[in-house]
């Protein structure tokens, strides 16, 4: 590895962690790894509980479109590479047999050429990078190596994101339904745990989320 690879890894590294959300983690690293590679389409998908896949960035409404496709599909280079658990490379998207209804329906995009590598920790698959090219055999060998070692470093940065992210929405959660326990504690001389209870049980007879409950009464001091 060159000093100015490892350079620029440092500087990205540097940079995700100093990011507010996954999403901006996510378009920093775009922004890295095309220069890198010297490309100029690209996204990142993540997976999310279930194992459902979901766009967290793009470069461009092409790059969107591809990404929809696929996710609609629920075929494509993204579900290869995270389910064979290596990197997928098509020089020719358009004729592609690997993923038939994906391939018919990218034809208008005009990507011809995409590189898909995972985004990984050492204990699960985070994601993939999808870079996406309109010449045909645009992605060599040398390009997957590149982009697989950026997405190392990337995959750990959204991991810590997305762990952060949670955490504060827990506690953001967590104060919403204090908040509305006191109202209920002081509107009908409640105690903690009755107000909590009265919460929990309107949660789960309506089928609303705790948090959304709690949010509710609080802005319009009535939970129905």
């Amino acid at each position: 590895m060159s000093d100015e690879f490892a350079q620029d890894l440092a500087r990205m590294a540097l940079v995700l962690h100093e990011q507010a959300d996954v999403e901006q983690t996510a378009e920093r690293f775009l922004e890295y790894v095309l220069a890198r590679i010297g490309a100029d389409h690209a996204s990142v998908v993540l997976v999310q509980r279930g194992g459902r896949l979901e766009s967290a960035a793009a470069t461009d409404a092409l790059v969107e479109e591809a990404d929809r496709l696929q996710l609609e599909a629920g075929e494509g280079p993204t579900f290869s590479a995270i389910e064979q658990e290596t990197s997928v490379v098509s020089g020719d998207t358009a004729n592609d047999s690997r993923w038939p209804t994906w391939s018919a329906g990218i034809v208008p995009v005009g990507l011809r050429s995409v590189l898909t590598v995972r985004l990984r920790t050492p204990t699960t698959t985070v994601g993939a990078l999808n870079l996406f090219d309109p010449a045909k055999n645009r992605f060599t060998k040398a390009d997957d190596a590149v982009a697989q070692v950026f997405a190392d470093h990337a995959a750990v940065a959204v991991a810590n994101a997305r762990s952060e992210s949670t955490l504060w929405q827990a506690i953001d959660a967590r104060k919403l339904i204090g908040q509305a326990q006191g109202i209920l504690m002081e509107r009908f001389d409640l105690t903690d745990e009755q107000a909590f209870a009265v919460l929990r049980r309107y949660s789960q007879d309506n089928n609303v989320k705790l948090r959304e409950v709690a949010q509710r009464l609080i802005h319009t001091r009535k939970l129905s």
